[in-house]
């Protein structure tokens, strides 16, 4: 079909100028009503966009108690790539193999953690030489009870579940091609859900509309960390941080999460990230932390991490 010429404006009717063009449609965004969400809520599940150098597609992702789900089995997957943990290989958009070496990245950061870990267990060693048998028992016993301790909140805390089958992120390019597959009752690990068979009974294509806090760019953190201090998206960082995490938990990936643990370098960038966007002094030692973050070792960790996450994607049209 031909493409129409836009119709001239009346001589009668004044033509809008840039401000009220912009008044106008601010006014129609604000008429226009938003995704109804009591289908979500009442599922505990939300809908999920992620961006990664592949594609942008949609998924499922829920919270709840560890205790209470089956992990995904990544048995399969593992057999698949045996080298999965030294070695990713990625296909982007332009048919390129980007090589992902975890070494690259444990280079940089290593000489940043070796410091600290002799520190660490310097101290650990003048401790226990100066301990006392009983002091030394008691110690043991306070470990095996915090050990306990540890599991019980294991089992207690809220983890992610994300739309995934054998050890893969389920991810598609449509709502009508997420809402298909969720009807078909295909096997994934999210049907274990109690709420599962009434989202996929009401579920249509309208309702996957992801809140702006569920729409993730991963495919963008490499280039802004490479652009260097002053260009980093604070927002973008923190929000991909946050979806890599739950990634990683919900998939297996103990590489990624080893990555982004408390007191890694990542992790460390994470916490400059957090402080700087505050106000006061605490916004301000944030931000004196980040010029200290070497954007070449942020960059090479955050390359690893996607192309980790990117190589246990299953597209879905």
């Amino acid at each position: 079909m031909a493409r129409q010429s836009p119709q001239r404006p009346d001589a009668d009717e004044p033509e809008l100028d840039d401000t009220d063009a912009a008044a106008a449609a601010d006014e129609v965004e604000e008429d226009r009503p938003p995704a109804d969400r009591a289908l979500w809520d009442e599922v505990r599940i939300d809908p999920v966009e992620i961006a990664l150098p592949a594609g942008t597609g949609f998924t499922l992702r829920a919270y709840r108690q560890a205790r209470e789900l089956t992990p995904t089995d990544v048995a399969e997957r593992d057999q698949d790539d045996p080298f999965l943990a030294r070695r990713q290989v990625v296909e982007t958009e332009d048919d390129e193999e980007v090589v992902i070496l975890d070494e690259e990245f444990a280079a940089l950061s290593a000489e940043e953690d070796d410091e600290d870990e002799e520190k660490d267990a310097k101290a650990r060693r003048k401790d226990k030489a100066g301990a006392s048998d009983d002091e030394k028992a008691e110690a043991e016993a306070d470990d095996d009870a915090e050990d306990e301790d540890d599991e019980d909140e294991a089992g207690d805390e809220e983890v992610p579940v994300f739309l995934t089958h054998k050890g893969r992120l389920l991810l598609f390019k449509t709502p009508e091609s997420l809402v298909t597959f969720i009807r078909s009752g295909a096997p994934n690990d999210l049907s274990q859900l109690d709420s599962w068979n009434e989202l996929s009974e009401r579920l249509e294509p309208a309702d996957i509309a992801p809140l702006d806090e569920d729409t993730y760019e991963l495919d963008l953190v490499v280039e802004n960390l490479r652009g260097g201090h002053d260009a980093w998206d604070h927002e973008l960082l923190i929000e991909a941080g946050e979806i890599a995490r739950d990634l990683a938990y919900a998939l297996r990936l103990p590489a990624v999460l080893d990555m982004l643990s408390a007191g890694s370098s990542l992790d460390d960038l994470d916490e400059a990230l957090r402080a700087s966007v505050n106000g006061g002094v605490g916004g301000f030692l944030g931000r004196r932390r980040l010029k200290k973050i070497g954007a070449q070792t942020a960059s090479l960790g955050w390359r690893t991490i996607v192309g980790k996450i990117s190589a246990v994607v299953d597209w879905r049209d």
